[in-house]
């Protein structure tokens, strides 16, 4: 049978890292226009995980919005505005 190739098609290979999910992770707060570091984290599924091209990308943060944040990412010569939860960002 052939392999799948979706949309998180070797995403958890390509995003494993040795870091831990804890419950500090949930509750980060972020001020606007802070700068970011994504880091996607393939372990907690709720909710979308961001694409790994946008893995390491610094972003500035533009909004709140529910639980999440609305960042905005340059990727190559566009602007692109991404909706991330606090887990899959750092503080940079």
């Amino acid at each position: 049978m052939k392999r799948s190739k979706g949309y998180l098609s070797k995403t958890l290979k390509s995003l494993r890292s040795e870091r831990r999910i804890t419950p500090a992770d949930f509750v980060r707060e972020f001020q606007i226009g802070e700068r970011i570091r994504i880091s996607p984290v393939p372990y907690y599924r709720s909710g979308q995980i961001p694409h790994r091209r946008y893995k390491n990308l610094v972003g500035e943060v533009i909004e709140r919005r529910g639980r999440g944040y609305v960042v905005r990412v340059k990727l190559g010569n566009e602007e692109k505005k991404l909706i991330l939860l606090p887990i899959h960002m750092e503080r940079v």
